[in-house]
């Protein structure tokens, strides 16, 4: 294997990647941009992008450190003037004295930092404000405020409401002391994973400027086709890796830039000696999201393919939880396209970015909806289609049925069971297909499951406890005819399901090409 430099998996300072000779893909273009052209920004990016790496970038860039920066873009177009600079992170606080505890620690680590007194009030708003005004008049310079995982003690509680909203509370206050003290500061840069309303926690904050979803900073976290190519093309193409099946697994982010691949998941496959594996994923379950799915009817093939306006995406609300902004910020859904609807207002077309999390995704929905993940009959079902024996895979969907405990279809007859028996298939489905799409969009309505697996083209249409020919509706609707130009065999499959039976009772299938 190729000798490369060390990857810096879990090492998210800056001073210690520079010193120590890790990797470090330069980033400094955009972060010159930013710093230049502006004095409050918020960045939501998903867990483990590298938003506390970029927060440490600045913190050093803002403490004049110049020759950290030898080699990289901004080295010779800054002069590094230097800044007392405030950096505070939050970590999980399950309770409100718990969060409370955390910022005074910040304060206080930040105060020894700086080499300024601050009293032990108990109004820890009242002393962060102390902080920036003490530290201004000190050094006679212009405060810099860095703020990491802004969100982390809301986000840790969205399963015990009461804590969520009280850690809200206690946020929403300390944040407003950055807008109180505007004449003390040069610049203020907060990350998170989910960026809320401006009616809640940001309210006393409202000069944030948000670039999210800004294009000139699209590329500002994660790693570009390009930068793969410089920082690791040489060391894939020795060691006979794939480009394009890496693209497949990893890439597919967008935040309005390039596509970007998610860093975590390119470090761990370099380490792990180029296996493709759900690194990002596996490291953490996205309980919060299976919270909201278990509150609410949530129809699991609309996920990719969602279309939706400006604003869900903007911002996040714990009283009132929208799946498709959770899914989105949390980085397992993103963006398509973009459109412009019949209002001229501005709508996002999302989809899943890539394999692992389409994979990963679908096996976390099926223990949901199944509270076990039967792996044999995944494989059945993916040989059934590989191979076009559509009568195996009805019989693999009738086992997949009658093996789901008795206790789950009972939770979800108040739901909508068609909706409930179709996320099944398509959960199902999506972690063996090429390609899926729920709710699959034609001229003359929407099909229920398009599956897409080698050669081969599947058409679903499901019905619960009806009269009505599911076959008969995707023929006379012509669901196939935008697939008709690809040259490939295309399997018109209706199943009918009795609720009562919880099972399918009907199951026609007809082959086109």
């Amino acid at each position: 294997m190729k000798k490369t430099k060390k990857l810096p998996i879990g090492v998210q300072d800056f001073r210690e990647i520079r010193q120590e000779d890790y990797l470090y893909i330069d980033k400094t273009e955009p972060i010159y941009r930013l710093i230049s052209e502006g004095k409050y920004y918020f960045l939501s990016r998903p867990r483990r992008f590298g938003k506390s790496l970029l927060v440490s970038t600045l913190k050093y860039l803002f403490q004049g450190e110049k020759e950290l920066f030898k080699g990289l873009y901004i080295y010779d177009k800054y002069d590094f003037p230097k800044y007392p600079v405030i950096h505070m992170a939050f970590g999980g606080s399950r309770s409100e004295e718990r969060l409370l505890n955390i910022i005074r620690q910040n304060i206080e680590r930040n105060s020894d930092a700086l080499g300024i007194e601050c009293p032990d009030y108990k109004d820890v708003a009242y002393c962060f404000a102390e902080l920036i005004e003490k530290a201004y008049k000190k050094y006679n310079q212009k405060v810099v405020i860095l703020i990491d995982e802004y969100d982390k003690p809301i986000i840790d509680n969205i399963d015990q409401m009461d804590v969520a909203k009280e850690n809200r509370n206690v946020l929403r206050e300390l944040y407003t002391e950055i807008k109180n003290n505007d004449p003390y500061i040069k610049f203020a840069f907060l990350t998170g994973v989910t960026k809320f309303s401006k009616a809640g926690i940001f309210s006393g904050l409202n000069n944030l400027e948000d670039i999210t979803l800004e294009p000139e900073f699209g590329n500002l976290l994660g790693i570009t086709q390009a930068e793969l190519e410089k920082y690791f093309g040489d060391l894939f193409k020795e060691n006979h890796v794939d480009l394009e099946e890496v693209r497949e697994w990893y890439n597919g982010y967008n935040f309005l830039g390039d596509l970007v691949y998610n860093p975590f998941d390119l470090l761990l496959f370099v380490k792990k000696g180029f296996r493709f594996r759900s690194y990002w994923f596996s490291t953490a379950t996205p309980k919060f999201l299976i919270d909201v799915i278990d509150r609410g009817n949530f129809y699991i093939p609309e996920i990719a393919g969602l279309r939706v306006d400006e604003t869900l995406l903007e911002s996040f609300d714990i009283e009132n939880m929208r799946p498709e902004a959770i899914l989105f910020q949390a980085g397992y859904l993103t963006i398509d396209k973009q459109v412009i609807n019949e209002e001229d207002e501005i709508e996002y077309l999302l989809r899943l970015p890539n394999k692992e999390v389409s994979s990963s995704l679908s096996k976390v929905l099926i223990e949901y909806l199944a509270q076990s993940l039967n792996m044999e009959k995944r494989t059945g079902i993916h040989v059934a289609l590989k191979q076009g024996n559509v009568d195996d895979l009805r019989k693999e969907l009738e086992s997949l049925f009658a093996s789901l405990p008795y206790h789950i279809h009972i939770k979800n007859e108040m739901a909508r069971q068609e909706g409930y028996y179709t996320s099944v298939i398509f959960a199902y489905l999506q972690s063996i297909a090429d390609r899926i799409i729920g709710e699959d969009v034609t001229s003359k309505g929407r099909a229920d499951i398009v599956v897409m697996v080698r050669d081969k083209i599947y058409i679903f249409e499901i019905k619960v406890d009806t009269e009505e020919s599911p076959i008969k509706q995707i023929k006379e609707r012509q669901y196939y005819k935008k697939y008709e130009n690809q040259n490939k065999p295309i399997y018109l499959i209706g199943i009918k399901i009795d609720s009562k039976e919880r099972n399918i009772v009907g199951f026609e299938w007809e082959k086109r090409n």
